[in-house]
C-alpha cells in the first residue's frame, strides 16, 4: 500500500454520516494527490524530457548514461501508485456528495410531511373553530431578490403564524427575531392572511447580498 493508500484509510467518512467537512478533506486530499503527480512529471522532464514510457537503454541494449536511472525509475513508480490513489479518493468525492445529497432529500421529504401534518392539524382545528385566524403582524416592505420575496411574501401580508411565533405566544417583534437568528438555512413554515385567503409559505432565513436574513421588514398590529 502507497502512502497515499494508506492517508485514505484514515478519517474516510462512514456511509451515513458524511458531513461537508468531510468533502472538503476529500478534495484536500486530492489536489494533495495532483500536486504529487505534478512534481514526479516534472522529475522526468528534468530527466531530457522522459515520460513514462521511453526507453531506458540505448540503442545497444545498454543502460542510458545521459540520465539518472533511479531518479527516473522511482519518479515512474510514484506516478503509477499516485494515480491509483486519485482514482480511489475520486471514487470517495463520488460516494460521499452522493450520501450528502441523498440525506438532504430525505431531509426535505421529512420537513414536507411535518409540514403537511400541520397544515392537516390547522385545518381540522379551523373546521372545529370557524373564526378566522388572528394576524399579530404585518409585511410593510420587502427587498427584490431577498429571502423573504423568493419565498412568495407579499407587501401588506397579515402573519398568523411564523415558525414556532404565532397569535397566543407573540409579545414583540423580538420573538420574530429569535426565531430567524436560530434558524439561519432552516425552512420556516410562515402563514399569511392576503386579501382575505390564507397562504402559507416556507422561508429560508439565508445570508445575501441585502441586509438581515429576511430582505423583509415587518410591523407588529395592534390587538
Amino acid at each position: 500500500m502507497s502512502e497515499g493508500e494508506a492517508r485514505q484509510g484514515e478519517g474516510s467518512p462512514q456511509a451515513g454520516a458524511v458531513t461537508v467537512s468531510d468533502i472538503q478533506e476529500l478534495i484536500r486530499r486530492k489536489e494533495e494527490i495532483e500536486a504529487q503527480i505534478k512534481a514526479n512529471y516534472d522529475v522526468l522532464e528534468s530527466q531530457k524530457g522522459v515520460g513514462m514510457n521511453e526507453p531506458l537503454v540505448d540503442c545497444e541494449g545498454y543502460p542510458r548514461s545521459d540520465v539518472d536511472l533511479y531518479q527516473v525509475r522511482t519518479a515512474r513508480h510514484n506516478i503509477v501508485c499516485l494515480q491509483n490513489d486519485h482514482k480511489a479518493v475520486m471514487k470517495q468525492v463520488e460516494e460521499a456528495l452522493h450520501q450528502l445529497h441523498a440525506r438532504d432529500k430525505e431531509k426535505q421529504a421529512r420537513d414536507m410531511a411535518e409540514a403537511h401534518e400541520e397544515a392537516m392539524s390547522r385545518n381540522l382545528g379551523q373546521s372545529e373553530d370557524r373564526r378566522p385566524p388572528q394576524a399579530f403582524a404585518k409585511v410593510n416592505s420587502i427587498s427584490p431578490g431577498s429571502p423573504a420575496s423568493i419565498a412568495g411574501l407579499q407587501v401588506d401580508d397579515e402573519i398568523v403564524e411564523f415558525g414556532s411565533v404565532n397569535t397566543q405566544n407573540f409579545q414583540s417583534l423580538h420573538n420574530i427575531s429569535n426565531v430567524v437568528q436560530h434558524s439561519e438555512g432552516k425552512p420556516l413554515n410562515v402563514t399569511v392572511i392576503r386579501r382575505g385567503e390564507k397562504h402559507q409559505l416556507r422561508l429560508v432565513p439565508t445570508r445575501w447580498a441585502g441586509k438581515g436574513l429576511l430582505g423583509c421588514n415587518i410591523i407588529p398590529l395592534q390587538r
